[in-house]
């Protein structure tokens, strides 16, 4: 069975004990190079994770990721970033929209008269406006509920 080393709770450890990488690599039987590396997040072999455990009297799985939490973290992480794109494309939706009545309403007043003439495009334009925001609203709820279910699970 394979585990993938947590680095910063390994250091996290070590540094909470006030040992040094030295005194870390003694102590488990290995090579200061290889404290190194674990700590710096590269690959460890399951001997180094063992004499890794044995140094800090725990079982080899405490100094292991958790692969469903990394997964959940995962989706959390990429579904933050997708809120936060189409939030952004609201905002930019918004202010042309903004631009947009301005001008509308400066070509009415231009045009003269008691009609307001630019009165359906600036109609068509709400209802896009409206419809981007019902889209940002779903893919919020979405993204919600599938890092709800990563979570569950």
């Amino acid at each position: 069975m394979s585990f993938k080393a947590d680095a910063a709770k390994i250091k996290r450890w070590r540094e909470e004990r006030y040992w040094s990488q030295e005194h870390v690599a003694e102590l488990a039987g290995i090579g200061l190079r290889t404290v190194q590396r674990i700590e710096n997040g590269e690959p460890a072999s399951q001997e180094s994770l063992k004499a890794l455990a044995a140094a800090y009297n725990v079982d080899v799985i405490a100094l292991s990721v958790d692969q469903a939490a990394e997964a959940a973290d995962s989706v959390a992480r990429k579904n933050a970033k997708t809120r936060a794109a189409i939030r952004l494309s609201l905002w930019i939706h918004l202010a042309g929209y903004a631009i947009g009545v301005v001008v509308f309403v400066g070509i009415s007043i231009g045009i003269g008269g008691n009609t307001f003439v630019m009165k359906w495009p600036l109609i068509w334009w709400t209802v896009g406006f409206v419809s981007h925001i019902a889209t940002v609203l779903i893919v919020h709820v979405a993204t919600r509920y599938q890092e709800q279910v990563e979570t569950a699970a």
